[in-house]
């Protein structure tokens, strides 16, 4: 007869086999602008049993969770060699987040993760958490993980275990296995989130794009999405940030904003995916959006259009954070194809899939946001006149 740790073990991995092979089907796209799926492509339960679970029926007879996984999300995305790679956001019971890379061959099913989390290096001053990481094949041969690194504020008052200090922490890698760990990005902002390098030399010297914050949480007087220059990576020093992507008063980005993933490089300029914010009675949504900068001027904007690409739908809405939806990964093909990856509620990974061309169209064509209720309905107008006249 066998016993209960060996019938938990057998029904434990069935359903973690079923799941990891499930096969993730398209929906069908109400705006043609990309194609959502019906399933998460990572959530908690990929996580692999022999992470969470002692196998030793001496030591865990009853096959308890050991070292639970509390949610996968918020993933960097890269192909290598025709397979698709996303290094996810993996945040344990305990509240603490580490990165861990999973693969796939066709980008919006069968994820597995590699069988050990990454090993990042620390620097002098340890980080308690991090997460988020924009993976960038940059023309120097390198590939750089750009991620968050939070601290404990040093300043904070006594009794407070909350406030934070954010930073860029850098990273670089060939084979996402091994990762040499750099200094912080440098500059002169309080603090930084959702940092991104661009993946190439501009001028002959490296570019992000930055978050400029006054506090953890609060964007305050960082005016949306900057623009800053360093000589090197190692260390990496920004002396000068501007502003390339405003936040609105009333708009989609209005508490704040951030770069997605490095921006995909078209043939009409650089196609940027990037996450809005804007306060609601319920708190904080987060959408995704889009916008263009010029191909030989990366720092100059060229379209925005109005509104949403991305808004939590369904299950989507509920989770850690709900009403969040949120991406640092996309994959543009060779041959055109676009995946972009998100979360949604800080606690599961989603994909879109579309196209370059999809992707421009949209961008270029999609009128910008004129700001005010009156100018929104007259802009809308024009579009139902101009269809009825061609009826």
């Amino acid at each position: 007869m066998s016993t209960l740790f060996e019938q938990r073990k057998a029904i434990l991995e069935q359903r973690h086999e079923a799941l990891i092979t499930r096969r993730n089907e398209p929906l069908f796209s109400e705006n043609g602008i990309y194609t959502r799926y019906a399933n998460p492509v990572i959530t908690a339960a990929h996580a692999p049993l022999l992470w969470r679970y002692d196998y030793n029926p001496e030591t865990n007879p009853f096959l308890m969770e050991r070292i639970g996984v509390n949610a996968a999300f918020n993933p960097g995305a890269i192909e290598l060699d025709g397979k698709f790679y996303l290094v996810v956001r993996v945040e344990g019971n305990d509240r603490k987040s580490f990165f861990a890379v999973a693969e796939s061959t066709s980008g919006v099913d069968g994820f597995c993760f590699w069988d050990h989390p990454v090993v990042m290096p620390e620097t002098e001053e340890p980080d308690t958490n991090v997460y988020d990481m924009r993976l960038v094949k940059h023309e120097d041969g390198w590939i750089y993980g750009i991620f968050c690194t939070e601290r404990k504020d040093p300043d904070a008052a006594p009794g407070d275990l909350s406030s934070a200090v954010a930073q860029a922490g850098l990273a670089r890698t060939k084979d996402l296995k091994t990762w040499e760990r750099l200094p912080d990005l440098k500059t002169r902002s309080a603090q930084q989130r959702n940092v991104v390098l661009h993946p190439e030399f501009v001028g002959g010297k490296y570019a992000f794009y930055t978050r400029p914050q006054d506090g953890f949480i609060d964007a305050g007087s960082g005016g949306g999405i900057g623009w800053g220059l360093s000589e090197s990576m190692n260390p990496a020093v920004i002396e000068d940030e501007t502003i390339i992507d405003r936040r609105y008063y009333h708009t989609i980005k209005e508490v704040k904003n951030g770069q997605g993933p490095a921006p995909i490089k078209t043939g009409k300029g650089w196609l940027h995916i990037a996450h809005g914010v804007r306060n609601t009675a319920a708190g904080l949504r987060y959408v995704i959006y889009a916008f263009m900068t010029d191909l030989k001027e990366p720092s100059k904007l060229t379209h925005a259009p109005a509104g949403h690409l991305i808004a939590p739908e369904g299950e989507e809405r509920v989770g850690d954070v709900s009403n969040v939806v949120f991406t640092n990964g996309v994959i543009a093909r060779d041959n055109g194809e676009v995946y972009l990856y998100y979360a949604s509620s800080d606690t599961r990974c989603h994909v879109v899939t579309t196209t370059v061309a999809q992707l421009v169209d949209y961008v270029t064509n999609t009128p910008e946001d004129p700001l005010r209720s009156y100018a929104c309905v007259q802009q809308r107008i024009e579009l139902i006149d101009r269809n009825l006249a061609s009826l």
